[in-house]
């Protein structure tokens, strides 16, 4: 079989398109980078999609925890606390034995219980947690100048938040969020190892890749395979979060201008 052919059959498997069953023997580098690859629209639907959503809540949730309203300063306190206290993998499986118990009340709730939903659930409370953090952290850095300037050209309320506060908050907090991002990349792996099932074998790459070193006993192709797609997935992430940064940045002086690092987390 052709590389070419092999990429016709697999590259879309992961979605349920193409050939069904996995090649069990006489295994070419092909068929690894194809199916590990098809796997990684996973990895990349559970980050974007999480991310996306989990931008605007992690924004909600560090507004919440700033404010001097204890009705909404509490809750969003504890729910960061919950979720950057307690080690995501533990958070996969308690979210699936209780969406396990909320479908045997319902037939209505069984999404929950799939990967692409329940698990998605997770990912994006644990980002939002993390993220609005991040936010906090940068809402307590704002120059008081730059709100007393604001108020002196009376901008107030929803004004005041839209043009100074925000943009100043997103400014300050981009480069940690960028790494926020990429690990966020890497814990989808997470997923298909954790409670939640991978569905007629369409799991992510590491479920591919877990595949492979299995049955070739070799786990020195399969898993620098999926590091290599990892790695250019975060380069990837690293220029789309550069690009905006120097556009939340355009107004500084070159000197001043944050520039994004990279800075992994050990541990989550």
């Amino acid at each position: 079989m052709s590389c070419i052919q092999t990429i016709q059959d697999y590259g879309l498997r992961a979605l349920g398109i193409g050939e069904r069953l996995l090649p069990r023997e006489d295994f070419t580098l092909c068929e690894q980078f194809t199916l590990i690859g098809s796997g990684m629209i996973w990895n990349v639907y559970f980050g974007l999609t999480a991310l996306v959503f989990g931008f605007f809540f992690a924004t909600a949730l560090a507004l919440g925890k700033a404010s001097p309203r204890k009705i909404l300063r509490k809750p969003s306190e504890w729910f960061i606390f919950v979720f950057r206290g307690s080690p995501l993998f533990i958070q996969f499986f308690f979210a699936y034995f209780l969406f396990l118990s909320l479908k045997s009340q319902s037939i209505y709730l069984d999404s929950l219980t799939s990967a692409w939903l329940g698990a998605l659930i997770v990912l994006f409370f644990n980002t939002s947690a993390y993220s609005a953090e991040i936010f906090y952290g940068a809402l307590q850095s704002i120059p008081k100048g730059e709100v007393e300037a604001a108020d002196a050209y009376g901008l107030s309320g929803w004004k005041r938040f839209k043009r100074v506060v925000w943009p100043t908050m997103l400014r300050l907090a981009w480069p940690a969020y960028t790494n926020e991002a990429i690990f966020l990349f890497h814990a989808t792996t997470l997923v298909y190892i954790s409670g939640f099932p991978a569905f007629q074998q369409r799991g992510d790459s590491l479920y591919y890749a877990s595949y492979f070193a299995a049955k070739t006993f070799n786990p020195f192709i399969p898993y620098p395979i999926l590091a290599g797609y990892f790695i250019l997935l975060t380069l990837i992430v690293i220029s789309a979060y550069g690009l905006v940064n120097r556009r939340l940045n355009r107004h500084l002086p070159a000197d001043r201008r944050q520039k994004i690092r990279l800075r992994p987390n050990l541990i989550r």
